[in-house]
C-alpha cells in the first residue's frame, strides 16, 4: 500500500535539535501524527544532533541545510519550497501545538481558506510580563474567541496552503519576516483567512525585564523598517509624527483578547500596566524604524530571541 501523503509540513528552524526537541514531542502526541511532515532547516544536518528515533511516527522528516539561520525568513522561505505537503504551518522553536491541534487544521483548511490561524495559548502564564507580551503578539487569536473569517493572520504559527505561499514568488523570502508583508499580499490577491480556535497552540513568552524591553522595541524597529523600504518620504513622516498614537491602536485592537483573559483567568497583578508599556516601547521602535529603517544586526538580534526565547524565560 503507498504511504499516504503528509497533510502538513511544519517547518522549523534551528541551532541546534535540542532547541526543538519540546516542539518536535508536542508534534509526535498529534492524533495524526502520521500525516505531519517536519521540515527542519538549520545549518548543517551532521552538526544539528537528531536521531531517526527522534522523528518516529511522524510521516517524514526532511532537513533543509542553509548553513545560516540569523536571517530566519530566508531559512523558512527555504523550508517552504522543500515541504511536500499542501498545508504549510511556520512554526517556531517556543510554540506547542496541543494534540487535537493538526486534526483541527486540517478539517478546518477543507474550507475555501488560505490561511488559517490557531488559537493561542500561554504557555508559561505565571507573572504579568508574560501575560503583557503574550496578548500584545497574540491578544487577537486566543483560543477561547470565537472562530470566524479574519482579515489580519500573524505571519508566523499560522498554517497556509502551500501553493498559495508558492505563489508569492522570489518576495516570500521578505513576506516571512516580521511585519505585515504576509498579509497585504495575500488580501490583496483575494485570498481569504479563517480563525479556527480549537487548533490549540501554546506560546513561550520572554519574562525577563531586560530581554523583555529590548525584544519589545527590537520587534517594533523591524515592522516598522519593513513598512519603510516600501513606503514614500512623506508617508514615513506621517507615521514619526503621529507614533504617541501607536500604543492607542494597538490597545483598541487586542483589547477584546484582554477582555476575554481577565473573564477566563486571573490575570497577575501589574498584566494592565505592563501591557501599556510594552505598547509604548513597541511604538518607540516603530519611530525609530520608520525615521532610520531596521539598522544593521536588528534582525539577527531578533533572531536570537526568536530560536532561543527559553534562555530569556
Amino acid at each position: 500500500m503507498t504511504p499516504e501523503r503528509p497533510a502538513i509540513s511544519v517547518i522549523l528552524g534551528t541551532d541546534l535539535y535540542e532547541t526543538v526537541r519540546p516542539v518536535v514531542e508536542c508534534l509526535r502526541r498529534q492524533t495524526v501524527k502520521d500525516r505531519l511532515e517536519l521540515v527542519i532547516i538549520a545549518p548543517r544536518r551532521a552538526s544539528l544532533g537528531m536521531s531517526d528515533a527522534d522523528g518516529e511516527g511522524l510521516a517524514a522528516v526532511r532537513f533543509v541545510e542553509v548553513g545560516d539561520v540569523s536571517l530566519l525568513a530566508v531559512a523558512r522561505a527555504a523550508g517552504v519550497h522543500a515541504a511536500t505537503a499542501p498545508i504549510v504551518v511556520i512554526g517556531e522553536t517556543h510554540t506547542y501545538p496541543d494534540p487535537g491541534w493538526g486534526e483541527a487544521l486540517i478539517r478546518a483548511h477543507e474550507g475555501p481558506w488560505a490561511v488559517i490561524v490557531p488559537g493561542f495559548g500561554n504557555a508559561n502564564p505565571n507573572g504579568p510580563l508574560s501575560w503583557a507580551i503574550f496578548l500584545l503578539d497574540y491578544g487577537r487569536w486566543l483560543a477561547g474567541l470565537p472562530a470566524g473569517e479574519i482579515a489580519l493572520a500573524p505571519t508566523h504559527n499560522s498554517s497556509y496552503k502551500r501553493e498559495v505561499l508558492l505563489s508569492i514568488g522570489p518576495a516570500l523570502e521578505t513576506a516571512l519576516a516580521h511585519g505585515d508583508e504576509m498579509t497585504l499580499k495575500l488580501n490583496s490577491a483575494g485570498h481569504r483567512t479563517y480563525f479556527e480556535p480549537s487548533a490549540v497552540i501554546d506560546h513561550l513568552n520572554v519574562t525577563q525585564l531586560a530581554p523583555w524591553l529590548h525584544e519589545r522595541f527590537l520587534g517594533g524597529r523591524v515592522i516598522a523598517g519593513r513598512r519603510a523600504m516600501r513606503w514614500p518620504w512623506w508617508m514615513r513622516l506621517l507615521y514619526v509624527v503621529a507614533s504617541p498614537l501607536i500604543p492607542v491602536v494597538v490597545l483598541s485592537r487586542i483589547w477584546p483578547g484582554v477582555r476575554h483573559a481577565r473573564r477566563e483567568t486571573r490575570l497577575p497583578f501589574g498584566t494592565l500596566p505592563a501591557i501599556i508599556i510594552g505598547a509604548m516601547v513597541s511604538a518607540m521602535g516603530e519611530l525609530v524604524g520608520y525615521a532610520w529603517g531596521i539598522g544593521t544586526g536588528v534582525e539577527e538580534q531578533m533572531t536570537e530571541y526568536e530560536v532561543h526565547k527559553v534562555r530569556y524565560v
